[in-house]
C-alpha cells in the first residue's frame, strides 16, 4: 500500500534501533497511523528537521501490515513554534489523541479542530477555552457525544440554577444533596459548554467536568501531561 501527500501531524515519537524512529501520526484521511521512519536520527537525515510536533506536514508512506515505512515528510505551511503553557497544552491534546483514537479511523472534523486548536495556541487565544471545546469535539467524534442541555431522560431541560452530576453511559442528572463526594456542576456551565459560549465564570467547573468525563473513557491510564501543568 502506498499513500502520498497526506496532511498530518506528529503526535509522538520513540526511538527504534540505532537510527530510526517509530512515529504516531494524526492524518486527515487515514486517522492515527504509526510509521517507521528509517535513519531519521542520523545527523544527515533530510527528514529529521520536519518531524517535529505541532506543524502541519505533507506525508507519504508505503508498505503492508501495521508498520509502513515513512517515505516523505515536509512542512506544509508555516512552522508553528509553541512555548511554555501553550506547548504543554498542545502536548496534552496529542496525548488525548494517542490514547483515545483507534488506528486507521479517519476523523476529518477532529483533524480540523486539532489544527484550529494549535493555531489558536500559536496566536495567543485563550488556552483553557480552546482545550475544552477540543475535548468536546473529540468525545463526539469517537462516539461519546455529550448531551448537555437536557437531563438524562432526554426531555427535561437542564436548569441553569441547579446542580448536576455526570453518570457515564447515562448522562447528566440532578445532584443528590447527600452525595458530597461526587462532582457537582452548575447547569449554567453545562449549557455554556453545549453552546460553546465559555467565559471566565464557568471555566474552572468546565475543566473539572471534562476531566471527569475523559477519565471515564481513559480508564486506568493517567495522562502524563496532567502532572506537568494544572491547566488540564
Amino acid at each position: 500500500m502506498r499513500v502520498t501527500d497526506q496532511a498530518g501531524y506528529v503526535l509522538h515519537t520513540r526511538p527504534y534501533r540505532e537510527s530510526s524512529l517509530l512515529i504516531d501520526l494524526f492524518t486527515r484521511e487515514h486517522g492515527r497511523v504509526t510509521v517507521l521512519a528509517k535513519g531519521v536520527r542520523r545527523l544527515k537525515s533530510r527528514q529529521r528537521s520536519a518531524l517535529v510536533p505541532f506543524s502541519q506536514l505533507s506525508l507519504s508512506w508505503s508498505g503492508r501490515g501495521e508498520l509502513p515505512v515513512l517515505t516523505q515528510s515536509e512542512h506544509d505551511g508555516p512552522v508553528l513554534l509553541l512555548r511554555g503553557q501553550d506547548r504543554l497544552c498542545a502536548f496534552y491534546a496529542n496525548e488525548l489523541l494517542t490514547r483515545l483514537l483507534h488506528r486507521h479511523d479517519p476523523h476529518a472534523r477532529l483533524f480540523d479542530a486539532y489544527r484550529d486548536l494549535l493555531e489558536g495556541l500559536g496566536s495567543g487565544d485563550h488556552a483553557e477555552k480552546n482545550l475544552r471545546l477540543f475535548e468536546k469535539i473529540l468525545l463526539k467524534e469517537i462516539g461519546y457525544a455529550l448531551e448537555l442541555e437536557h437531563e438524562a431522560d432526554g426531555i427535561t431541560k437542564v436548569d441553569p440554577d441547579a446542580g448536576y452530576q455526570y453518570v457515564p453511559a447515562y448522562g447528566v442528572v440532578r445532584a443528590e444533596s447527600n452525595d458530597s463526594n461526587a462532582l457537582t456542576v452548575r447547569g449554567a456551565t453545562l449549557i455554556a459548554l453545549a453552546r460553546e459560549e465559555l467565559d471566565a465564570s464557568c471555566l474552572v467547573e468546565c475543566k473539572q467536568f471534562m476531566r471527569s468525563v475523559l477519565s471515564h473513557h481513559l480508564g486506568p491510564y493517567k495522562l502524563h501531561t496532567r502532572s506537568l501543568f494544572k491547566v488540564y
